[in-house]
């Protein structure tokens, strides 16, 4: 199968989207999207584990329980988080005003939200936009509506792709918002994609779970997750091909590839484009026990604010990476078996600086945009690949900012 990328969003027949300015918090540009699913449509969602998770959280988790959705609402600036039973009521009246304006039931709303934690919804300025954005609705609208859902992103995230089944060609669009309080635990952030593909929700499902995790579930930019975090992906039915019962049909298995692929590009997005960020890193991980070993030493070192803010440095301060491996939990490492790369320059061997390191070489890497750090732990066949990035100066100035 050929999947195609393309530079430019794909309209989704059966998909259409409108924005609009509530002055939620930001000032002179959209903040809010509404999203419609065609009647025949179908919906598969993950959200965040977070505990506090949010009230539009909780609401879209039991709307999906009882009906597939027809409009989802996304509104930026303020995340609808820590709020209590108000939150949910807000959330609520959010959705039943979806409901009036385009004529359809409550539980057929699916409301996200995003930005600041702990601050009330204001429901009447959202209220007043929904009848225009109802007329609004468009196919073409996807650009738009990206940058509607950002925050502190400095650009909008947008990707589509196309492949073949049968001759027929098969559309998929997607959008995502995020640059920081990043470290996923079920998708990430806020990330809507759709297909103009039918499907069952199972299916859907099954595949969005296989796409998300070597994507959304293996980034990190500051090893927090958020109370917000939801992905969706939507199924229109408007593709005349047969609808898509089996998981493991070969149809299935082409969208699961194209969804995969999106999802990779629209998650290594966020990570470019991280509060601050000056490099993309990806910790691989090899030889270890079992994945998780893998993914708890990638995510130690991928994570460690000594490591990041060399990494900000262009720093080959190799001990840091050392340390964080060391106390990353294996247990019985055997350290003369590790071994530490800057891309393909071993730093690391035999329990301490491998023989031939330089570190000008090791410099050179590091004041590269991209590169790998790659640890080989010599006890098994389990391997993580997470993707990461610096920790600079401007991460600390935007978040000690960000309320201000």
């Amino acid at each position: 199968m050929n999947i195609e990328p393309s530079d430019v969003p794909l309209p989704i027949p059966g998909v259409r989207l409108a924005t609009a300015a509530a002055g939620i918090r930001y000032r002179d540009r959209d903040d809010l999207v509404l999203m419609e699913l065609a009647g025949n449509g179908t919906c598969a969602a993950v959200f965040t584990r977070n505990a506090f998770s949010a009230a539009p959280v909780q609401l879209a988790r039991a709307h999906l329980r009882q009906a597939m959705p027809r409009y989802l609402l996304i509104n930026a600036g303020n995340a609808n988080a820590g709020t209590g039973r108000r939150g949910l009521d807000a959330a609520r009246a959010c959705c039943e005003g979806v409901a009036r304006a385009a004529g359809c039931e409550t539980v057929q709303v699916l409301p996200f939200s995003t930005g600041v934690i702990g601050e009330h919804l204001p429901v009447e300025p959202i209220a007043a936009q929904l009848p225009g954005l109802v007329e609004a609705l468009s196919g073409d609208a996807w650009p738009a509506a990206a940058r509607a859902i950002m925050t502190t992103d400095t650009r909008p995230k947008l990707a589509a792709r196309t492949f073949q089944v049968d001759g027929q060609p098969v559309r998929l669009t997607g959008m995502a918002k995020g640059a920081g309080m990043i470290r996923p635990d079920m998708a990430t952030l806020l990330v809507f994609l759709a297909t103009d593909l039918s499907a069952t929700h199972e299916v859907l499902q099954a595949v969005l779970a296989g796409a998300v995790a070597p994507s959304f579930n293996s980034i990190t930019v500051d090893g927090d997750t958020s109370t917000n975090d939801a992905c969706v992906l939507l199924a229109s039915g408007a593709n005349p091909l047969p609808p898509l019962m089996d998981p493991a049909s070969p149809t299935a298995l082409a969208l699961q590839a194209a969804v995969t692929d999106l999802c990779m590009e629209l998650a290594a997005g966020i990570v470019a484009d991280a509060e601050g960020a000056t490099k993309q890193v990806a910790v691989e991980v090899s030889g270890a026990l079992d994945e998780a070993e893998a993914c708890r030493v990638a995510y130690t070192v991928a994570e460690s604010p000594l490591v990041k803010t060399a990494l900000f440095a262009a720093d080959p301060n190799w001990g840091r990476i050392l340390a964080a491996v060391g106390r990353a939990g294996v247990r019985d490492l055997d350290i003369q078996g590790v071994r530490i790369w800057l891309d393909r320059v071993l730093v690391v061997a035999d329990g301490g600086r491998a023989p031939g390191y330089r570190e000008g070489d090791g410099r050179s890497v590091m004041a590269q945009r991209e590169f790998a750090i790659r640890v080989a732990l010599g006890r098994g066949e389990a391997e993580a690949r997470i993707l990461t990035c610096d920790l600079s100066c401007d991460y600390v100035r935007i978040n000690a900012e960000y309320r201000t």
